[in-house]
């Protein structure tokens, strides 16, 4: 690859910035990752809040996920004369301008309407490729019309209906999905406290399963148990008095709700029971507590595209998934969402490369929120980073510009940190390089 000219995305990114405040003008996409945090939290409701923000028990893994950056320094090196930086690199034939990905996060339309076409449109004017969730506000192949000519992959929670997985692994491949990412870590929801508190689910509200509503074999088995259960019971049977009133404005909240989000006019669907036996078949079959390693032999017959496994952060695992063939893997503790008191993913990372060796694909999730945290995990072993938390933080503030933002401010400060330190390239990043830390 050949170098890029000019002055690098930091140096433009920061001469926009200052440009406008010499008019007066500061970004409304806060650059400082705590700021961001703070501001989004301010535009978001309590329930987006909980969801998006929100970990496992009591946070343990959230913190540790940071905790985990903050044990390595980076040591830069004087007088290396580097004038330009090639932030470019290649994973699994996606072409990629800075080792950066938008990771998968689903029911984003807590947090803003046409959440899925918002964020792709931002990562699409970032250059940057989007993972798309099936937990998504939109159906992939709107998303997709929306990627234009920037890749993207899609990412799969494996149902207990093969069918299904089947359809949703075909739907990607049609729509030009350039790999596969099964996440291994949610074959149950954990235990989050700030959701449990609240009461609230999004996808009870037929948030996050537009993947679902849109597929033809999901709909399928929609259809089959709305056939089968004929006058059921009203779920308000046997409730009394005021409480039968406020379940009742309750229900016919999300029973709103879940019309909107629903296939076809609103109205008719307030008066089906299809919006509401949609929900119940994705509570019940959206993910396998029995996925195994005998699911993951079978992708090689149910695909073309790359396969990557999402949420592995024990060697053993990652050199298992490497022994069947597997085309890389995204070290993940979902953002700390899952287990209380996981393993960093920063530090599965350095166990997982000495495991594996140099040559396999690894990439990094959770915990990472700047150009800095970027430059890190390259040099400790990560082939890219996957942005999960800040991209959303964006959406709240500015959508689609402010995922943009996010996305631009991040590869700015690595393209920076890699021109004050002497790295050119990607390539150049290593521990033995630049970084001192834990022995």
């Amino acid at each position: 690859m050949t170098e890029q000219q000019g002055p690098g995305p930091g140096r433009t990114r920061q001469s926009a910035i200052y440009r406008r405040g010499t008019l007066g003008q500061q970004p409304r996409v806060p650059t400082d990752p705590d700021e961001l945090e703070a501001r989004a939290h301010k535009e978001m409701s309590a329930k987006a809040w909980a969801y998006v923000s929100g970990g496992a028990g009591t946070g343990a893994s959230v913190r540790a996920n940071r905790a985990a950056f903050d044990r390595w320094q980076v040591v830069p090196r004087m007088l290396h004369g580097t004038t330009t930086r090639d932030l470019r690199s290649e994973i699994l034939g996606t072409s990629l301008s800075a080792p950066v990905m938008l990771a998968p996060v689903g029911a984003a339309d807590l947090v803003a309407p046409s959440s899925d076409l918002d964020i792709a449109r931002g990562a699409a004017a970032a250059r940057t490729p989007y993972i798309f969730s099936t937990q998504g506000c939109a159906p992939m192949e709107r998303t997709a019309q929306v990627m234009g000519d920037v890749p993207w992959w899609y990412q799969l929670y494996w149902s207990i209906d093969e069918e299904l997985v089947d359809s949703f692994i075909g739907r990607a491949e049609d729509a030009g999905a350039k790999a596969l990412v099964v996440t291994l870590d949610t074959t149950m929801l954990g235990w989050r406290t700030q959701d449990l508190d609240l009461g609230s689910l999004p996808f009870s509200q037929g948030i996050g399963i537009a993947q679902y509503t849109s597929d033809p074999r999901f709909l399928r088995i929609v259809a089959e148990r709305v056939a089968a259960a004929g006058d059921a019971p009203s779920p308000l049977e046997g409730t009394k008095g005021a409480e039968k009133v406020r379940a009742a404005a309750s229900g016919a909240r999300t029973l709103l709700s879940q019309s909107r989000r629903h296939p076809g006019d609103t109205r008719d669907n307030l008066r089906s029971p299809e919006p509401r036996a949609a929900v119940e078949t994705f509570l019940d079959i959206y993910s396998n507590p029995g996925l195994s390693w005998s699911h993951i032999e079978t992708l090689r017959e149910r695909t073309q595209i790359p396969v990557l496994l999402k949420g592995i952060l024990h060697p053993d695992d990652a050199q298992r998934a490497m022994d069947l063939g597997v085309d890389g893997i995204i070290v993940s503790n979902h953002g700390g969402r899952q287990v209380d008191h996981s393993i960093a993913s920063l530090d599965a990372l350095v166990t997982i490369r000495e495991r594996v060796g140099p040559e396999p694909v690894v990439l990094l999730d959770s915990g990472v929120r700047t150009g800095a945290d970027v430059f890190i995990a390259l040099a400790l072993g990560a082939d890219a980073t996957l942005i999960g938390r800040p991209h959303i933080y964006g959406l709240a503030l500015d959508g689609a510009d402010g995922v943009r933002d996010v996305i631009d401010n991040v590869i700015a400060e690595l393209d920076l940190t890699m021109g004050l330190v002497g790295a050119a390239s990607i390539a150049e990043i290593t521990k033995k390089a630049f970084l001192t830390g834990p022995a």
